[in-house]
């Protein structure tokens, strides 16, 4: 499966983002209101500038208590993205998230992001090729 299978079955929200500049606590109640685990910190909505997750405001929130929610969202963002494509497959995907330890990938082409996946959903892609996998195999068995 590709990450554009993905991408369609996801809809089109579009990709969250946060300008540079904004606290760390407006973008920990962005991701509590949307519930979502990851946001893309970018001046134009466009070129992703860096990511910040749930784990990035948890750690920093451990390691300095809430001192840190007024701090720009930049100070603790991964500023290094790591990204795909949408033809990239679930498979290569799933390996690089699981090498990197990461859980949020933004899809960038061109220089712009078109979407941001997490790993929930790659697995639940994986899951449903593999079920479909399965079912073809026991109708090959089965006779049908």
């Amino acid at each position: 499966m590709l990450v554009q299978q993905i991408l369609n079955s996801k809809g089109s929200d579009g990709v969250i983002t946060v300008a540079p500049g904004t606290s760390v606590q407006a973008t920990a109640e962005l991701l509590s209101q949307r519930k979502i685990g990851a946001v893309i910190v970018s001046k134009d909505g466009k070129k992703a500038q860096g990511i910040v997750s749930e784990r990035d405001i948890v750690r920093e929130l451990g390691r300095r208590g809430t001192a840190c929610l007024t701090d720009p969202v930049e100070s603790l963002m991964t500023a290094k993205i790591i990204s795909c494509t949408r033809a990239e497959s679930t498979d290569t995907v799933l390996g690089r998230m699981t090498d990197g330890r990461f859980r949020h990938m933004p899809v960038i082409e061109d220089g712009r992001m078109i979407g941001l996946i997490s790993i929930g959903d790659v697995v639940k892609a994986r899951l449903m090729e593999l079920s479909a996998e399965k079912d073809a195999l026991e109708g090959m068995i089965k006779g049908f």
